[in-house]
């Protein structure tokens, strides 16, 4: 029986509109309640302990100053709240980290790298490639040197993946494109259940759910660089899981409180 469980843990506030960003516009009249105003999101990262080797799903949010001035106004860092002080709060150095698995290479989501020096940290080869050359739309995503900015990652040895693939027993990898060209969620299976870090494929529960007016068997969000990756990637997450409970996105407002009530899920 598997030792291995997964702690959430919030790095941050990323502001956003759901009517713009979370939601796509042919489900706007169908899905009640979507706020046409900026609201906070959390930055969940995930500590899998137990297993192993020790290991990071994501390393979080920037500081708040790069993060309201370049990304989403108001989005904001608390002191404290950082992937490397949440850790010192556990016990943990950056040091003591084995693996990262980066579901994307996105701000919001790969901050403070150079920090997990020990660490093997892993991306999906296409992710790689397009965070050295996006287009210009996504130059602020991955902090491109047009902006007159150091990427985020620049001088990270990484180590590329496609596929789907173990990172070590328990916990493996798999392509959930769309948000992003290289995009990937992270499975990690615990004595009740394997739980799925879907990064920013699925950005809230609602996304989850079908739109029977539209024979949509999910509720498409309005982020993406592929709708049609993004739609069956959401399909493939959900099939794969025991139930909604066991997907963690990494925006998912709700998992806040539930984090708060149960810090380790898996036990």
């Amino acid at each position: 029986m598997s030792t291995i469980t997964v702690r959430p843990i919030n790095t941050g506030f990323v502001t956003t509109i759901p009517k713009q960003y979370l939601f796509h516009h042919s489900v706007i009249p169908f899905v009640d309640g979507i706020e046409d105003h900026r609201i906070e999101m959390p930055d969940f990262a995930f500590l899998v302990e137990g297993g192993t080797h020790l290991m990071l799903v994501d390393t979080g949010m920037s500081c708040t100053e790069r993060a309201t001035k370049y990304h989403h106004p108001g989005s904001h860092q608390p002191e404290g709240m950082a992937i490397h002080e949440q850790l010192a709060k556990l016990g943990y150095a950056p040091e003591d980290i084995d693996i990262i698995a980066i579901t994307h290479l996105h701000w919001d989501h790969s901050y403070n790298l150079d920090k997990f020096t020990n660490a093997t940290i892993y991306v999906h080869e296409k992710e790689l490639a397009f965070a050295k050359d996006p287009i210009p739309l996504y130059y602020k995503s991955y902090e491109h040197s047009a902006l007159g900015l150091t990427p985020h990652f620049e001088g990270i040895e990484f180590t590329t993946v496609t596929g789907e693939q173990e990172l070590m027993p328990g916990v493996r990898v798999f392509e959930t494109q769309g948000h992003s060209p290289g995009h990937m969620s992270v499975e990690i299976d615990t004595k009740i259940g394997s739980f799925i870090c879907s990064g920013d494929s699925i950005f809230c529960p609602e996304n989850l759910q079908p739109v029977p007016e539209l024979h949509y068997d999910i509720t498409p969000p309005g982020r993406y660089v592929d709708i049609v990756a993004t739609w069956r990637s959401i399909q493939t997450q959900k099939a794969r899981a025991k139930d909604l409970s066991f997907i963690l996105g990494a925006h998912d407002r709700p998992l806040v409180e539930r984090s708060r009530q149960t810090p380790v899920l898996g036990l």
